[in-house]
């Protein structure tokens, strides 16, 4: 085994994101390292953009063909396997993994069985909905991890409460670390508001992608019923880059005829965005609506007001911190939120995620735990 080598998982765009930092670091100070990526995302494509803007050159080994698989059993087993025979093959010393993803689980589980060390980025994290699949995954790696690295204080007392083995360390998100590298090149190299002919604070933006709401009619009709009395009311465009399972899904359920509807009125559908150019999207828009958990963080570190189109939320310090609403799927409580939102000032002090050293954080933690090992006898501890 090499016991000073650390493997980075990543297999979707956010987990992409919120790893580079972390690569970085590993880049820049030389340790030992090489990424796995898993797959899981619909477009290696538009993951190879978002690898390159974000400066990730390392080696990087990947699991083929994740995206053609549907039923969650099928993508973790096949993801888990790929994974397990990169891991099997390059024998590295630790293993890091972020959020609650699939992947994250597939890789948790290959790294458990393999007896290699286990890191869970963003732990800590809880929706308090079981009905979620992201809140199984948290809830088990957080679980089944060496290495807790909680994003904030509450994430902390939940790993507390739940008395989980692994060491927690409070080590901030980073996302933030990512936002501060990549706002200033944003500004610099993307022109996306000129090419969509946007004026900033003039224009909101929508996300939606969780299986949640996309998978479900109902709750999608919602949506799209809440985007119509918005445009109908308002009179600002709203800026839609369309994920690849919200769009398969539109076309299934046979609401094109809504979503063409919805155009005339002032919805642009974009296809998908590099980094830089959905960050000044972002950092653009008036109101931001999303069911995406990691959209919630970056519009609150950039005092963005955000309606979260789900019922709950396991980013609450952004409810606490004042730029975050819960609205769900009711086209007429979205509505009432977005005119709740445009007509508050928000007023708070620093966002609650941490100063952007969370990576340097990350790797110095696990390269001494890499060194002197961990002793996981006992009650959980928060260690410094």
């Amino acid at each position: 085994m090499k016991k000073s080598y650390i493997a980075v998982v990543v297999g979707t765009r956010p987990g992409i994101i919120k790893m580079s930092p972390i690569v970085s670091v590993l880049q820049k100070q030389k340790i030992p390292h090489f990424v796995i990526h898993t797959g899981q995302h619909y477009s290696a494509e538009m993951d190879d953009v978002f690898m390159r803007e974000l400066g990730i050159t390392s080696e990087v080994f990947r699991v083929s063909d994740s995206h053609k698989k549907t039923l969650h059993g099928e993508k973790t087993a096949h993801m888990l396997a790929g994974v397990e025979a990169v891991l099997h093959r390059e024998k590295p010393g630790a293993v890091l993994v972020c959020g609650d993803a699939n992947t994250n689980l597939a890789a948790g589980l290959a790294a458990r069985k393999l007896h290699i060390l286990l890191g869970h980025v963003e732990s800590g994290l809880r929706s308090w909905d079981w009905r979620m699949p992201e809140e199984h995954n948290r809830v088990m790696l957080d679980h089944i991890s060496e290495l807790l690295f909680a994003p904030t204080k509450e994430c902390v007392e939940n790993l507390q409460r739940e008395s989980v083995r692994g060491e927690i360390h409070l080590t901030g998100n980073t996302i933030v670390d990512a936002l501060m590298l990549g706002y200033k090149k944003a500004e610099q190299k993307s022109s996306i508001l000129q090419s969509l002919g946007l004026i900033k604070k003039e224009y909101l933006l929508l996300t939606t992608h969780r299986e949640e709401n996309v998978d479900n009619q109902k709750r999608l009709n919602g949506i799209l019923g809440g985007i119509d009395l918005i445009l109908n009311e308002i009179g600002l465009p709203i800026i839609f880059p369309i994920h690849p399972r919200t769009k398969k899904r539109i076309h299934q359920m046979n609401l094109r005829t809504i979503l063409e509807k919805l155009k005339t009125k002032g919805l642009k559908v974009i296809e998908p965005l590099g980094y830089f150019d959905f960050l000044a999207l972002l950092n653009g828009a008036k109101i931001v609506l999303t069911d995406s958990g990691g959209l919630q963080e970056e519009a609150c570190i950039l005092d963005k007001k955000t309606i979260t189109l789900r019922n709950n939320t396991e980013r609450p310090e952004t409810i606490e911190a004042g730029t975050n609403v819960i609205a769900g799927t009711e086209p007429t409580v979205i509505y009432e939120k977005v005119i709740l939102m445009l007509k508050k000032s928000v007023k708070r002090a620093k966002h609650p995620f941490g100063d952007g050293k969370a990576a340097e954080r990350i790797a110095q933690i696990t390269m001494r735990a890499l060194k002197n090992g961990i002793n996981l006898n006992g009650s959980p501890q928060v260690k410094t």
